[in-house]
C-alpha cells in the first residue's frame, strides 16, 4: 500500500484567517466565539457563534468573482491558496492529472439560497442571478479550487454533515493509496452563520443559549454544557504519496496511516446510547492503521458540547482504548472555535497535523467541572508541550455517519 503524508496546510477559522493564527489562538487558550454580528438576532434563543473575523473578501477576490460564489467557496479558495503555497509544489513540474481535489461541505450555499429566495418573492423570477445554482452547490468548492490551481485529478465533494471534512481527507488518502493520484487537496468548508441556520438548529434545541458569556458557551465534557456553538471556516490538507514528497524535498507534517467509516443506523440526529457507531469507526481506523490502541497518544474528539453526544463519545473511547484511556489525552478543538459542521473535520485535522509537528497539545477550554462519564485526561487548564507520536481525530454526523483518521509523526 502506498504511504500518504501531509505536506501542506490551509485554514480559515474563528480564531484566524490562516493556519498559524488559528493554532496560536488555540495554544494560547483564546475563544473565537462571540455575539453574532452577521444579522440582527435579537429575537433568537441563540445569539452567539464562531464567526470568521477581520476578513475583507474584496482584498482577495474581484467583486465580479465574489458574485459567482457563496462564502463557503470563498473560504475554500483562501485555504487552498495557503495550503498550496505551504506545500511548495511547482505545478510546472507536476502532471495536473495526478493532483486531485476532494472538498466537501455539510450544507453548502445556504446564504445564497436565502438571499435569492427573498429576491424571487420580492422581485420575481427574472431577477434571479444566473450564478445562483453554481454559487451554492457543494461540489463547486472543489470545482473552483481545481480550476484556480489547474488540478485535473480525481475531483469529488462529500456531504456527510459534520463528518464531511474527515471523510474527504480519508477518501483522498484512499485515492493516493490506489495510485489514482500522487497529490490531493482535501478537507471541508462551511459558512452558514445565517438567520435560517441559526433558527433551524435552535428549533432542534441543539445550540447553546449561554448568550451572556459567549466565550464560555462551548464546554465539551463539562457538566454544564448545554449545546454546541455554530462556527464557520475551512480546513484543507495537501496529501501526498511519501516517495513523491521526498523526491521533491517537501516538508512533511505527519503520515496519514488510518481511516475508518461506520454508520449508526439508529436515528437521524441522535447517537445510540451504547456508542456502537463511534466504537466501530475508531476500531476500523486502528485496524486500517495496523496499530494497537495503546500506540495512540491523543484523540481530537468530536466533542461538540452537546448534553448527550459528549458522554456517548467518551464511553466509546473507553470501550475502544480500555485502560489506555487513563494514560492518553483527549481534547476538543470545538471548545474554542465552535462547531464548523462540514468544515469541522478539516480544521481539526489541520490542528492535529500542527500538534504532531510542534508537540503542543491545546487545552479543552471551559472544562471547569468534568462530567464523571467523561473520565480521561482532557488537557484541562493550559496547553502542553509533550512528546506525541500518534493521534486520532473523530467526526460524527447527523444520519449516523461516522469517520475517524489516524496520523503518525515521521
Amino acid at each position: 500500500m502506498r504511504r500518504v503524508v501531509i505536506s501542506g496546510l490551509g485554514g480559515v477559522s474563528p480564531l484566524g484567517n490562516n493556519v498559524q493564527d488559528t493554532f496560536t489562538g488555540l495554544v494560547e487558550g483564546r475563544s473565537g466565539i462571540g455575539p453574532i454580528t452577521k444579522f440582527d438576532c435579537t429575537d433568537y434563543s441563540c445569539r452567539i457563534a464562531g464567526e470568521v473575523k477581520n476578513l475583507n473578501l474584496e482584498d482577495h477576490f474581484a467583486r465580479k468573482e465574489l458574485r459567482k460564489m457563496d462564502t463557503f467557496i470563498q473560504y475554500a479558495l483562501l485555504a487552498a491558496r495557503e495550503a498550496m503555497a505551504d506545500c511548495g509544489v511547482d505545478m510546472e513540474k507536476e502532471d495536473p492529472a495526478r493532483f486531485g481535489t476532494i472538498i466537501g461541505s455539510g450544507i453548502g450555499g445556504l446564504p445564497a439560497i436565502a438571499e435569492q429566495h427573498k429576491i424571487l418573492l420580492e422581485k420575481g423570477p427574472r431577477r434571479i442571478t444566473p450564478f445562483f445554482i453554481p454559487s451554492l452547490i457543494i461540489n463547486l468548492a472543489a470545482g473552483h479550487v481545481s480550476i484556480e490551481h489547474h488540478l485535473q485529478g480525481p475531483n469529488s465533494a462529500p456531504a456527510t454533515a459534520c463528518a464531511t471534512g474527515t471523510h474527504a481527507i480519508g477518501d483522498a488518502m484512499r485515492v493516493i493509496q490506489r495510485n489514482e493520484a500522487d497529490m490531493m487537496l482535501a478537507g471541508g468548508t462551511e459558512a452558514v452563520v445565517t438567520e435560517l441556520a441559526v433558527a433551524g438548529f435552535a428549533a432542534m434545541k441543539a445550540l447553546s443559549t449561554r448568550n451572556d458569556e459567549p466565550g464560555r458557551a462551548s464546554r465539551p465534557f463539562d457538566v454544564d454544557r448545554d449545546g454546541f456553538v455554530l462556527g464557520e471556516g475551512c480546513g484543507l490538507l495537501v496529501l501526498e504519496e511519501y516517495q513523491h514528497a521526498k523526491a521533491r524535498g517537501a516538508k512533511i507534517y505527519a503520515e496519514l496511516i488510518g481511516y475508518g467509516m461506520s454508520g449508526d443506523a439508529y436515528h437521524i440526529t441522535s447517537p445510540s446510547e451504547d456508542g456502537d457507531g463511534p466504537i466501530r469507526v475508531m476500531t476500523a481506523a486502528l485496524k486500517d492503521a495496523g496499530i494497537p490502541a495503546h500506540e495512540v497518544d491523543l484523540v481530537n474528539a468530536h466533542g461538540t458540547s452537546t448534553p448527550a453526544g459528549d458522554h456517548i463519545e467518551a464511553g466509546a473511547i473507553r470501550n475502544v482504548f480500555g485502560d489506555h484511556t487513563d494514560r492518553f489525552m483527549v481534547h476538543s478543538t470545538k471548545s474554542m472555535i465552535g462547531h464548523l459542521l462540514g468544515a469541522a473535520g478539516g480544521i481539526e485535522a489541520v490542528v492535529l497535523a500542527k500538534t504532531l509537528e510542534t508537540g503542543l497539545v491545546h487545552q479543552t477550554f471551559n472544562l471547569e467541572n468534568q462530567d464523571e462519564r467523561c473520565r480521561f485526561d482532557a488537557v484541562v487548564g493550559e496547553s502542553r508541550q509533550t512528546s506525541i507520536r500518534c493521534a486520532m481525530s473523530n467526526s460524527f454526523g447527523f444520519g449516523g455517519t461516522n469517520a475517524a483518521i489516524i496520523m503518525r509523526k515521521i
